[in-house]
């Protein structure tokens, strides 16, 4: 499992997994949870130490990786570029050198996905992205293991995405592959995902301009803020260029009658989603937050104990 760089399978992009592996995660992300809330006492990870880097600022993030590694016996740190010398110019090559020869594996949160690929190429233990401006990978398992709660298998289903084709599109286009699911992205003119995600994803994928078109029929509809962290100063500009791009009661009605609604948090309601549909039944956006933490236990334990 999990794509190799040196000697260590790290997670990197949902890509990394074949669909086997994926959705053996899956499977076991939804056991480990089963087992928490019975009480079941179980630490594959005692005396195991994760290193989590934040350059971004994080609340499901940092919760779920520092209380999932609590859960399986182990230890987290928290290590912003205030704390290390990541942030005073130490080549990331270096940091990686010296921070994975102490702990059993590294998280790192930050804005270029050449900087977890830089540092897992010269780490001695597993690197799981965390978030980058390209993908968020962890949270994409998250929102399929909620979506199998609920529904079942996605395979064949259709999916929307609604907004900017960022980070988390990019995410749900290599899932769309892995899952083999059928996404339709709905963004304005000029906010469409990188092209080699569309050109990879092939016919799993198509790109359309109006929102109610992309959730006909859709089994679920996703969505995410219009201007993501490091955006703020676009803020009026994304408004504009986004502002028929909401996810109301209008585009909820236009998918399945069961059709789930996600977002990966934080929200604002009124801007990308309506507090209509955010807080109405369709809505599993809590679920799909609390299962960040039982989808990265599975994969924790997966990349640090393989053979538990």
């Amino acid at each position: 499992m999990l794509a190799p760089t040196n000697s260590c399978r790290h997670f990197l992009k949902l890509s990394d997994l074949t669909a086997e592996e994926a959705r053996s995660l899956i499977d076991r992300a939804i056991e480990l949870k089963r087992m928490h809330k019975s009480g079941e006492d179980y630490r594959p990870l005692a005396h195991r130490t994760l290193a989590m880097i934040f350059e971004k600022s994080s609340t499901r993030t940092r919760v779920s990786f520092e209380a999932g590694m609590f859960q399986l016996g182990g230890h987290a740190l928290f290590l912003s570029p205030r704390d290390t010398q990541l942030g005073r110019g130490e080549p990331i090559e270096d940091s990686a050198r010296v921070i994975s020869r102490m702990v059993d594996a590294v998280m790192i949160r930050t804005f270029k996905q050449e900087t977890v690929e830089r540092f897992a190429a010269h780490s001695e233990v597993p690197v799981i992205n965390g978030l980058t401006d390209r993908l968020h990978p962890c949270q994409t398992i998250a929102d399929l293991q909620t979506f199998y709660e609920h529904r079942g298998d996605i395979r064949g289903k259709r999916v929307a995405w609604i907004g900017d084709g960022n980070n988390m599109c990019h995410s749900f286009m290599e899932a769309a592959q892995l899952f083999d699911f059928e996404l339709s992205i709905a963004c304005p003119e000029g906010y469409e995902p990188d092209t080699d995600f569309m050109e990879a994803a092939g016919d799993r994928c198509t790109l359309v301009r109006d929102p109610q078109e992309a959730a006909a029929g859709a089994h679920l509809v996703a969505t995410d803020v219009w201007a993501s962290m490091g955006q703020e100063e676009e803020q009026t500009r994304r408004e504009t260029a986004f502002g028929s791009f909401q996810v109301d009661d209008a585009v909820m009605a236009r998918a399945s009658k069961d059709a789930l609604f996600m977002h990966c948090l934080p929200a604002h309601r009124g801007e990308e989603v309506s507090a209509s549909v955010i807080d109405g039944p369709q809505s599993v956006v809590w679920d799909e937050a609390e299962n960040r933490l039982h989808a990265q236990k599975a994969l924790l334990e997966r990349l640090i104990a393989p053979h538990q």
